[in-house]
């Protein structure tokens, strides 16, 4: 037992290169790889974890494309979705691409694409 101690307390002083090195020479002498089984035992629950939020989106963001022919219009309505005052507004109605909101749910998304494209714009959800 004082021997195991004794290696345990040798590991742990070790720096991350050594026991890197350590680990590259045990894997040779035994003929094993250390990252082999972690890699199998990850992918699985990698591939379910990528997938899931795929499926399952809860934010979404507004992005003005085009302001189309009503631009005083699409104006009046970044000012009352946003609350950007005149300049604001125009600035970014004038710079589309832009995005409007972001962090949304998808109905209050859906509600304001609604709003802006019956005012002439385009819009895009991401």
């Amino acid at each position: 037992m004082a021997d195991l101690a004794k290696l345990v307390d040798e590991l742990s002083s070790l720096t991350v290169l050594e026991a890197a090195d350590l680990s590259k020479m045990l894997e040779e002498k035994w003929g094993v790889s250390a990252a082999a089984p972690v890699a199998v035992a990850a992918a699985p629950g990698a591939a379910a974890a990528a997938a899931a939020p795929a499926e399952e989106k809860t934010e979404f963001t507004v992005v003005l494309t085009k302001a189309g022919d009503k631009k005083i219009n699409v104006i009046k309505e970044i000012r009352t979705i946003t609350g950007l005052g005149l300049k604001e507004a125009k600035d970014l109605v004038e710079g589309a691409p832009k995005t409007v909101k972001e962090g949304i749910n998808k109905d209050e998304a859906e509600k304001i694409r609604k709003v802006l494209e019956e005012n002439g714009a385009a819009v895009e959800i991401k």
